[in-house]
C-alpha cells in the first residue's frame, strides 16, 4: 500500500489577511496550518519526506506542498494514480459546531479547514484521479502520536502530544500498545501551554509560532526565581494530570483571539513593557522572564508525564507536537528517570503530522511491525553526476575533486582543526528542523571565539544562541552526562544534557552558559559519511566531535539543492564547502 501524508492548510494566512488586512505582519503567524510537507510511506517504510519550505524557500510555509509532492513522485518513481491513500494531518469535521457561532469562524471552517479544500488542490495538480475517494483526514493529535509511537520501536509506551493546538485540543495523552493508541486525557486549545510559550515569545520581541526555540536558548542567561512564582500563577495544575490557563480569557473578541492582544496587555501589566525586536536590546529582565517561562513549561510537562506514567505503568515515553522540540524540557524529563526509554519524533512540528497521518492510516489498514528509525534522511539527494555538472558550471568557485572519500575527510578535518568554518552537503536531506549531518555548517567545538564567529559572521543571528555538538555515539558518554548504553536516544539533537565538568573549559563553542549542550550522537550505520568525518577530526584533535548547525543563514530554510548550497556558502562567507566528493573554495581558479 502506497500512502501519501500531507500537512499544512493552504489558505490559512490568506484568509486571515483578507479578514484582517491591517495587522502587524507577526500577527499572521498566529494561525493554523504552517509547516506543509509531503511524505510517502509504503510497507518498506518511509520512502520520502520533505517540507515545502525547502523548495519554495519560504520558511515554515503552509502552502499546499505542490513542490514537495512533485519531488516525491520524481524521487520514488511512484505515479500519482498508483497512490492508494492520501492522509492529511487535520480532521476538523467532528468539530464543525465549534466554528458556527461567528461568521469569521464559519467562513474559516469552509474556506480553510474543510477537507474538500485539500482535495481541490490535489485535483488541480493531478487531474483525472478520484482523489476524494482516496483522501483520509486524520485527527491532528492522532497524527502526531502515530509519528512518534510507530517509529519508536516500542511495543508499548505512554505518548504525550503537546503543541499550540490541533483542531480544538492542545495536549493529548495516549497509551500505545500492539492494539493501537488509546486516549487517556485531553486539554482544550483554550488552555494551551504551547500558545502560552508562543505569546511570551511575542512579548519578548520574537515571532509567534516561529521563534520559540530562541527563548529556549535565551533562558539560561536568566534567573528563573525572579518571576517563577508570578508566572506559575498563570497555570493551574490539576490532580488528574491536566492543567488550565485562565489567562486566555483576556482575549474576548475575535480580533483579540487572532492577535492575543488581550493576553499581551495582561502580561505587560504583570511583567512590565514588552520588548520590540530591533528597537530594544535584550536586558536582564527579559532574560529572567525567559528563564521563568522555560521553568514553567518544564514543570507542566513533568506534571503531565508523571501522572500518566503512574496511570499506565509504562517505562517508555514518546513525545511529539511542537512542544516536544523544546530540547531543554526533554532533557529535564530524561534526567527525572521516570522512564527507562524515551523517543522524541525528530519532526515533532506540523511537518511531522504529514508523516504521522500516513503512519496512522497504515496502522489501521496495513499494520507493520514497529521499528526504531535511525536517522530521518528522507529528502532529495543528488547523484555524483548532477553535483559534478553544477560544480563545473560555476565560475565563482575553485573546486577540487577527491577520488577517495577518506582523503576528502582527512583534508576536511585538517581545515577544521586549523579553525576554518565549513559547510557540509552530503546525501539525502534531513526531514525536520535539525541538520543531522547532511545539510550542515561544521566547525571545531573547542575555540573560545568559535561560537561568536559562527553566530555573528556566518549565521547572522543573536549572540545568545547556542550550537549543538555532533559526536560519535560510542564516545558521547565521555563528554556528556549520559549513559554509555543509551546513545540512540540522542541521535536527533532533541535533548539538552550537561557537558561533563572536565570538558566545559575545553568544548567552549558547544557548551552553553549553563554548562549544557544539545547532543547529537552519530553512528556509522545511521550516517557513515558524517561518522567518518567525526572520526577523522577525532584522530587529529583527540575529540571526535564537531559543532553542527543547520546549513542556512538567518531567515532562510536549510538548503536543499547543490546550487543553493553553493550560493549560501558564498553569501555567508564560509571558508569552504564540501559537497559530495568535491571541496569548494570561493573565487575562480
Amino acid at each position: 500500500m502506497k500512502i501519501i501524508g500531507l500537512s499544512g492548510l493552504d489558505n490559512s494566512v490568506a484568509f486571515k489577511r483578507a479578514w484582517f488586512p491591517d495587522l502587524d505582519p507577526r500577527d499572521y503567524r498566529i494561525t493554523q496550518g504552517f509547516d506543509a510537507a509531503a511524505v510517502l510511506v509504503t510497507p518498506g517504510g518511509v520512502q520520502f519526506a520533505a517540507a515545502e519550505e525547502r523548495f519554495t524557500r519560504e520558511k515554515a510555509t503552509g502552502a499546499f506542498p505542490a513542490q514537495a509532492l512533485a519531488h516525491l513522485f520524481a524521487s520514488t518513481g511512484v505515479e500519482p494514480d498508483e497512490v492508494d491513500v492520501v492522509a492529511h494531518g487535520f480532521d476538523y469535521r467532528p468539530y464543525q459546531e465549534f466554528f458556527s457561532e461567528e461568521d469569521f469562524h464559519r467562513r474559516q471552517f469552509d474556506e480553510v479547514f474543510h477537507p474538500d479544500r485539500q482535495v481541490e488542490r490535489l485535483d488541480a495538480r493531478y487531474p483525472g484521479i478520484d482523489w476524494a475517494s482516496k483522501f483520509v483526514p486524520v485527527p491532528h493529535h492522532e497524527a502526531h502520536a502515530a509519528s512518534a509511537f510507530y517509529q519508536s520501536g516500542f511495543d508499548e509506551a505512554l505518548i504525550v502530544v503537546s503543541d499550540g493546538m490541533g483542531e480544538i485540543h492542545s495536549m493529548t495523552a495516549m497509551h500505545g500498545t500492539p492494539d493501537g493508541m488509546r486516549r487517556l486525557a485531553e486539554i482544550p486549545a483554550f488552555h494551551s501551554i504551547g500558545v502560552l510559550y508562543g505569546v511570551f515569545t511575542l512579548y519578548l520581541g520574537f515571532a509567534f509560532n516561529m521563534d520559540e526555540y530562541k527563548i529556549m536558548g535565551l533562558a539560561p542567561y536568566g534567573d528563573p526565581r525572579k518571576y517563577f512564582n508570578q508566572m506559575m500563577d498563570l497555570v493551574q495544575l490539576k490532580d488528574d494530570g491536566t492543567y488550565a490557563i485562565p489567562l486566555f480569557a483576556r482575549n474576548t473578541t475575535v480580533l483579540e483571539k487572532e492577535t492575543h492582544s488581550g493576553v499581551l496587555a495582561e502580561l505587560e501589566s504583570r511583567f512590565g513593557p514588552r520588548r520590540h525586536e530591533d528597537v530594544e536590546g535584550m536586558d536582564q529582565r527579559y532574560m529572567d522572564i525567559a528563564a521563568a517561562l522555560q521553568q514553567v513549561l518544564q514543570t507542566v510537562q513533568l506534571h503531565v508525564v508523571r501522572k500518566f506514567r503512574e496511570e499506565t505503568g509504562s517505562q517508555n515515553l514518546c513525545l511529539a507536537g511542537g512542544v516536544a522540540l523544546n530540547c531543554t524540557a526533554n532533557g529535564v524529563i530524561k534526567r527525572s528517570r521516570l522512564f527507562k526509554r524515551m523517543f522524541v519524533q525528530p519532526a515533532s512540528g506540523d511537518d511531522g503530522s504529514a508523516l504521522g497521518a500516513a503512519l496512522y492510516v497504515q496502522s489501521q489498514r496495513d499494520p507493520q511491525p514497529p521499528s526504531r528509525i535511525s536517522s530521518p534522511l528522507w529528502g532529495p539527494s543528488f547523484d555524483d553526476e548532477t553535483i559534478a555538472r553544477i560544480v563545473e558550471g560555476r565560475d565563482d568557485v575553485t573546486a577540487r575533486f577527491f577520488e577517495s572519500f577518506d582523503e576528502l575527510t582527512a583534508e576536511t578535518a585538517r581545515r577544521l582543526d586549523r579553525g576554518q568554518i565549513l559547510s557540509w552537503f552530503q546525501g539525502a536531506m534531513e526531514f525536520g528542523p535539525r541538520a543531522l549531518g547532511n545539510r550542515s555548517i561544521i566547525a571545531d567545538p573547542r575555540p573560545e571565539d568559535m561560537r561568536n564567529r559562527v553566530n555573528m559572521l556566518i549565521k547572522k543571528r543573536e549572540g545568545f544562541r547556542p550550537f549543538a555538538p555532533a559526536v560519535v555515539a560510542d564516545r558521547a558518554h565521555e563528554y556528556f552526562e549520559i549513559s554509555a548504553d543509551d546513545h540512540e536516544t540522542y541521535a536527533h539533537m532533541l535533548f539538552v544534557m550537561q557537558v561533563r565538568a572536565a570538558y566545559r573549559d575545553v568544548l567552549h563553542a558547544i557548551t552553553h552558559v549553563d554548562g549544557s549542550g544539545r547532543v547529537q550522537t552519530v553512528t556509522e550505520d545511521a550516517n557513515p559519511r558524517f561518522h567518518a568525518l567525526l572520526t577523522a577530526f577525532g584522530q587529529l584533535s583527540g575529540i571526535p566531535m564537531l559543532l553542527n548547525t543547520s546549513f542556512n543563514v538567518k531567515g532562510q530554510p536549510i538548503v536543499c539543492t547543490p546550487t543553493e548550497a553553493i550560493d549560501t556558502f558564498l553569501s555567508a562567507g564560509l571558508d569552504g564547502l564540501v559537497i559530495g566528493n568535491w571541496m569548494l573554495d570561493a573565487g575562480a581558479s
